[in-house]
């Protein structure tokens, strides 16, 4: 009789539990454990000369990162969904359309990275069709940076980040917060020399979601 008893006032205590759950109490959806991290001094093809034309000239290559597992990825990977993104100068590429096999795509948003907490369900990602387009767009402001001509450097423009949608089709978004060496912009009286050899080497910040969800 005791142990009938027990069940039974278990049995009691769920039924009150359930009727007492009001439907503004369902469970909402996981969040997940968000990665976030800040990267310094990335190398995006540094300078190995200037040409005739008096451009600076690197090996050409893409430096490919994965965000997932917040590590440079060797060349021999590009052909496959390993990495998320690529830096070569002020280039950016996405594993995607034309520059990789991944599933990837970007756009960039406007406003304050802590602010972007959801992507929008009706955000649309461009897919890199290089060297016409990119999926993060390339040129002086039009995507993160803009070029200051008549002292020759490079600043990331605030309020500007880039939505990613990585090589297996999970999210992410990265803000490029400087171009030099140490995270430091030059001078705009420092020597041409100076700003040359510090460039091409990126500092940014980025919050991975791992669940596939559109949240932060």
């Amino acid at each position: 009789m005791k142990a009938i008893r027990s069940v039974s006032v278990v049995l009691s205590m769920v039924s009150v539990f359930m009727f007492s759950c009001d439907k503004n109490d369902a469970p909402t959806a996981d969040v997940g454990v968000v990665t976030t991290a800040t990267v310094k001094d990335l190398t995006a093809d540094t300078i190995l000369g200037i040409a005739v034309t008096g451009q600076p000239y690197g090996s050409g290559k893409y430096t490919l990162y994965s965000l997932e597992r917040n590590a440079a990825v060797s060349a021999a990977d590009s052909a496959s969904n390993k990495w998320d993104i690529g830096f070569r100068g002020t280039s950016i590429i996405t594993n995607s359309g034309n520059s990789g096999p991944g599933v990837g795509g970007a756009f960039v948003f406007t406003g304050l990275f802590d602010d972007l907490k959801t992507i929008p369900s009706d955000s649309t990602f461009r897919v890199d069709n290089a060297p016409a387009s990119y999926a993060v767009p390339n040129g002086s402001n039009k995507g993160w940076y803009v070029y200051n001509a008549p002292v020759n450097l490079v600043t990331a423009i605030p309020g500007r980040v880039l939505v990613i949608r990585t090589g297996t089709g999970k999210f992410a978004k990265v803000e490029i917060l400087n171009y030099y060496r140490g995270g430091v912009t030059p001078a705009s009286t420092a020597s041409e020399d100076d700003k040359l050899r510090k460039q091409r080497f990126y500092t940014f910040r980025f919050a991975y979601q791992p669940n596939g969800s559109l949240k932060f």
